[in-house]
């Protein structure tokens, strides 16, 4: 490495601890900000659902592609500088989602907004990885609870903002002065080298990384299946009203971010292996109970106990593949972080598909079935 504050002569502390927190808060935040723009996007380009659909793709494109760059530039310029030109890119395309109505238009601001999202969300976890090796005690639930809550605070806010009369434009602005005062905050301590190895530019994921990366896919799918189908089947299949929908997700994102704020103290107490066991038990169990209950209270319950499983997984998952030496870090990081991005954007059609040849509950028992497996797989891997 160029940079006098390498590895070699530096430990990160409590400061690079705090940034590392502030910038889970900018990732979770940045991405929640979208959502309730949604529906005014969709209105001022005039675009069908199918179309808006076909749309939203380009930004996970757009973060699938920058992630394992993210990893690479990382290791050659540092995690601060990569963290602050993904969250500006991400500050450049908030209000222009706000205001483009162009279909080609809102194509390249998608994919510059899914650019910087994917450059932050795998940046930030190389850094979690590095600060919390140097800390020697676990901290990886708490970082990752940083993410959940700046996605409680960004979709809460916004639709707040809006709620109040402001323009989307005008919301987005404030966002990208709040995202940048946070920015300010964090850039000083953020880490100015990448990953303590070297090693090729870019490697596929092999050996234990690609198990553990198969871990985190079916992790976030179940994520995905929980943010974009379980209103959907609440109306469908238990008969809830519509306005109260969206509560299976809203129970299921509060356990989540409660389990992560709390999770290293659990996984201190637990340990990790047991964690996994216990949790990805958990999870089948709540999604169980969410597609099979008879009533909409228990299936509430049962996303209750979705996200309490869920939740300390896959920071358990990151802290794994800092500890292998299968693949460089800069490498292994961005590669498991793309695959669980992955689980996320290939959810909502894997569930569609399934449920279009049988149901949907049969698709949701078949994710149960997969969170039953990543409970062995952490019997198997042994964190």
């Amino acid at each position: 490495m160029s940079n006098l504050n390498t590895p070699a002569t530096f430990v990160p502390g409590r400061l690079e601890q705090m940034s590392t927190r502030v910038a889970f808060f900018i990732a979770g935040f940045g991405i929640a900000a979208w959502a309730p723009l949604v529906p005014y996007a969709k209105a001022r380009a005039g675009l069908d659902e199918g179309t808006l659909g076909l749309l939203l793709l380009c930004l996970g494109v757009g973060s699938i592609l920058a992630m394992p760059l993210a990893g690479v530039l990382a290791s050659r310029f540092g995690c601060r500088r990569v963290t602050i030109g993904g969250t500006l890119l991400i500050c450049a395309a908030l209000p222009l989602l706000a205001t483009v109505s162009s279909i080609p238009g809102l194509i390249a601001v998608l994919f510059m907004f899914g650019a910087g999202l994917g450059t932050v969300d795998s940046t930030v976890n190389l850094q979690a990885v590095i600060v919390e090796r140097a800390s020697g005690k676990t901290m990886m639930s708490g970082f990752h609870g940083m993410f959940s809550l700046g996605g409680i605070v960004g979709a809460a806010g916004v639709s707040a903002l809006l709620g109040f009369g402001f323009t989307p434009l005008t919301a987005m602005l404030v966002v990208a002065v709040l995202l940048l005062v946070a920015l300010c905050k964090a850039a000083p301590h953020m880490l100015s080298y990448g990953s303590e190895r070297s090693g090729p530019a870019f490697a596929i994921p092999h050996g234990i990384v690609l198990f553990i990366g198969g871990m985190c896919f079916i992790v976030f799918l179940a994520e995905g299946a929980a943010l974009d189908w379980s209103a959907v089947f609440l109306v469908q299949e238990r008969g809830i009203d519509a306005a109260y929908a969206g509560l299976g997700y809203a129970a299921f994102a509060l356990t989540m971010t409660v389990g992560r704020l709390t999770g290293d103290r659990i996984v201190r107490r637990l340990g990790a292996t047991r964690v996994m066991v216990f949790g990805g038990l958990t999870a089948a169990a709540g999604l169980f109970l969410a597609t099979f209950a008879p009533n909409w209270e228990f299936a509430l319950v049962g996303y209750v106990l979705l996200g309490a499983g869920c939740s300390n997984i896959v920071p358990v998952l990151f802290t794994a593949v800092g500890k292998q030496t299968v693949m460089p870090e800069s490498l292994a990081i961005p590669a498991i972080t793309t695959l669980g991005y992955a689980g996320i954007l290939a959810g909502p059609a894997v569930i569609g598909f399934i449920a279009h040849g049988s149901s949907l509950s049969f698709a949701f028992g078949l994710m149960a079935v997969l969170l039953v497996a990543v409970a062995i797989g952490g019997k198997v891997l042994k964190v």
